[in-house]
């Protein structure tokens, strides 16, 4: 039973008596985070007083008064200046486990009303392996199809991949010039990889070549601005606005040095590669050649439409085989060049609404509150990535029914997504929630993005493998009664799930470090340390010989006589809660924190409560009843987070 949700419903009822407004107040009922408190703690006695001029506790009790809940719970009782603890009763919570024990769904409830979810993830560019960047959306997204899918909302997964952007320019390009004829056959995808980057290193070469006597001419300019600001700092001490203006030089300052000296290392190695040198000497109009191929191909040019017909499929296969590993089908994969057909309607519509104007020949629409336009149309005519997701918005929406579209979506790219939301608001699409799902940057030790010591990006297959590899050297250590093939299955599982969970149980907002030793503890806050708690489940009921079937259906009673009993019960029974916790604000992390508490739980009722040896019968039986649903509990839980579990570790 979802106790929490039970008691805030007869805590609104209350508070009618006190407030126009309970809702806030509501949400002060929350669970105890010390058992010696009872096991729900409600705290609005003390805004309540402050609002209507009384005592805390005068006010607590009066609340006490009007608080049904004299079937779930003990006599509520009040502490400190006006807090009220509440306890459940003993026997309602075992009978409630018992309940939740002959449920399929472990008393998660499916919600009074579905919404319609299309939840955008992923996404990568087809013609360029996946890389770390990718990791986070990816493990988000599936994540939250799962919740909410297991809630019973309507979810639609959408793999909104690049198929059509400026990146085919540049390997349709790469293609004609440079290609690699007998590699391209071998591993076509690996090619077009290669060729997309150089064909970019040299775009950039040249670019940098170009804008480096200007960035250099800005740097004494900065300096001096950075003097100046010093200057002015210590001759107006009493300037509160000083401090802020040296921080800002210094930034400034700092940015432009880091951009030259970026810029400066790029060139050098060309300059000190002759094949490079002589690729970047014959080509030096190479970016401009590669916008060119690319607006060839949006025309309908038929050559680059062939090649794109051919890079296509091969890059979703190279794709799907990434998926597979992490278990992952989308109901949909819509690439840009779907929507290629609906962009020009989408910028009439603009213009005939008004909400579209021309600055500086480009097409924009300007958001209130925004200096940066959205630009819809370029002044050569060429449709944005801002046009396409409008007309997936009306797709989604006008077709597809969407109540709600999230996009997960690294959060350098909010700007983007508030002019999108807000111009699709101006348009009509205001009933539906559009909910930019933005999460940190994976991070190397260092406290940068995490690459190769060569500064390349990492690979995601490569990360994925040496996950699997290190995970084996963990198995191997502490599973040498299992056979080769079940080590070697268990590898995979204790590998990708250290990769999902370790995304998956940071606060998505957060940049994370990366760390091997970390992501693969068998104790702590890791998927390895619950897959561990669950096959420890498993083990006990295999080595009692227990009809696992039979035990569920025989009607047995839950007896929480010991405080490890009772708080694992209570945990079990909050799996609803966390679930629910976890689709308000889309944060999966607060489903991975509930199983490592309940987990932990667990370990705490292994140790003070022996189950096969326990007596009498009675109490044997509750307690294996309490072992299996920790299983169910965990594997559900992991399941929903698109980790795997093993009945043997």
């Amino acid at each position: 039973m979802d106790f929490l949700s039970e008691l805030r419903s007869r805590l609104r009822t209350a508070l009618t008596s006190f407030t126009d407004s309970p809702a806030s107040y509501v949400e002060m009922l929350k669970p105890s985070q010390d058992g010696k408190f009872g096991d729900f703690q409600a705290n609005c006695a003390m805004p309540l007083a402050k609002q209507n001029k009384q005592a805390p506790r005068d006010v607590a009790s009066a609340l006490i008064e009007k608080l049904d809940v004299a079937d779930l719970c003990d006599p509520p009782e009040i502490a400190g200046p006006g807090f009220i603890n509440l306890r459940l009763k003993t026997v309602r919570l075992a009978n409630e486990t018992a309940r939740l024990m002959l449920d399929e769904r472990l008393g998660v409830a499916e919600v009074e009303s579905a919404r319609t979810y299309i939840v955008d993830f992923s996404s990568p560019n087809v013609a360029k392996p996946m890389h770390v960047g990718h990791l986070r959306s990816t493990v988000i997204g599936n994540a939250l199809c799962r919740i909410l899918r297991f809630l019973g909302h309507r979810v639609l997964s959408d793999n909104h991949v690049g198929d059509w952007g400026t990146q085919f320019g540049m390997i349709i390009y790469g293609y004609k010039n440079f290609r690699n004829e007998a590699a391209y056959q071998k591993e076509p995808v690996a090619e077009l990889a290669r060729l997309y980057r150089l064909v970019n290193q040299l775009s950039d070469y040249h670019e940098f070549v170009a804008n480096l006597p200007k960035q250099r001419e800005k740097l004494p300019i900065s300096e001096a601005a950075l003097v100046a600001a010093r200057q002015a700092a210590a001759a107006n001490p009493s300037d509160k606005n000083a401090p802020r203006l040296v921080k800002k030089s210094e930034q400034e300052l700092s940015d432009l040095k880091g951009a030259i000296a970026a810029a400066e290392k790029k060139c050098q190695s060309i300059e000190e590669d002759p094949a490079l040198k002589a690729l970047a000497d014959a080509h030096p109009k190479i970016g401009e050649l590669a916008r060119r191929e690319t607006a060839k191909l949006h025309l309908g040019d038929i050559e680059n439409k062939q090649l794109w017909d051919a890079f296509v499929p091969k890059c979703m296969l190279a794709l799907e085989s990434m998926y597979k590993r992490f278990g992952i089908t989308f109901d949909m994969a819509l690439g840009e060049s779907w929507y290629n057909p609906m962009l020009a309607g989408i910028v009439e519509e603009l213009k005939s609404k008004n909400f579209a104007v021309i600055s500086e020949g480009a097409t924009c629409v300007f958001v209130e509150g925004n200096d940066a336009p959205f630009i819809v149309q370029k002044a050569d005519g060429a449709f944005t990535y801002a046009t396409t997701d409008l007309a997936t918005i009306r797709y989604r929406v006008d077709t597809l029914h969407a109540d709600a579209c999230l996009y997960v979506v690294d959060s350098r790219q909010s700007e983007h997504f508030q002019l999108l939301f807000a111009t699709a608001k101006k348009i009509g699409y205001d009933n539906t929630e559009f909910r930019h799902v933005s999460f940190g940057t994976v991070l190397g030790e260092d406290r940068r993005p995490y690459k190769t010591r060569s500064g390349d990006t990492i690979g995601l297959e490569s990360l994925l493998d040496e996950a699997i590899q290190n995970a084996r050297k963990i198995v191997d250590e502490n599973s040498s009664h299992l056979s080769e093939t079940e080590r070697a299955n268990v590898s995979v599982l204790v590998g990708m799930g250290a990769i999902i969970y370790v995304d998956l149980h940071h606060n998505r907002d957060s940049d994370y470090v990366f760390s091997w030793e970390k992501m693969l503890a068998t104790s702590g806050d890791t998927a390895t340390y619950i897959q561990y708690a669950y096959a420890r489940v498993c083990g006990i009921l295999r080595k009692g010989d227990v009809d696992v079937k039979g035990l569920r259906s025989a009607g047995h009673a839950i007896l929480l006589d010991t405080p490890a009993e009772r708080t694992l019960a209570l945990q079990l029974n909050r799996f609803s809660n966390a679930l629910g916790d976890v689709a308000v604000d889309y944060r999966p992390n607060l489903l991975t924190q509930y199983l490592f508490e309940t987990a932990n739980c667990f370990a705490s009722f292994y140790n003070e409560c022996p189950v096969l040896n326990a007596e009498p019968a009675a109490l044997r039986t509750s307690r294996l009843l309490l072992c299996d649903a920790t299983a169910r509990v965990l594997k559900q839980g992991l399941d929903l987070l698109g980790i795997g579990v093993a009945d043997q570790m």
